[in-house]
């Protein structure tokens, strides 16, 4: 089976896109690298050198230095697929990184993104 495409994407080219819809409704730059850094585990500078180098979104989460052990309880869905039942562990993470700037865009609290 063919990869999916977004595996091969720049994370640099979709991490403006989450900027973009956590800016466009109230929340800031900064919260949306905290989520990512609390999700993937790397620090403000490993994220950017990632952004930088343009790595691609597999490498990216390839390369994450730790996962979130409370990953598991991210449910819900998002673009219309339900996270949990997602069964390729790549296209999960992806889910999950795309359901907690949904929860920041839409308002949540950072306690509760933040699992």
């Amino acid at each position: 089976m063919a990869k999916h495409r977004i595996f091969s994407t720049a994370f640099a080219k979709v991490y403006p896109m989450y900027v973009q819809k956590a800016e466009g409704k109230g929340r800031t730059r900064v919260e949306v690298d905290q989520v990512i850094r609390w999700l993937t585990g790397y620090t403000q500078a490993g994220l950017e050198q990632q952004i930088a180098q343009g790595t691609d979104i597999e490498t990216f989460f390839a390369q994450a230095p730790a996962m979130h052990p409370n990953t598991a309880l991210v449910k819900g869905v998002v673009c219309g697929v339900r996270v949990e039942e997602v069964e390729d562990p790549l296209m999960r993470k992806i889910r999950i990184m795309d359901k907690l700037i949904d929860e920041l865009a839409k308002g949540k609290a950072m306690e509760k993104i933040l699992r």
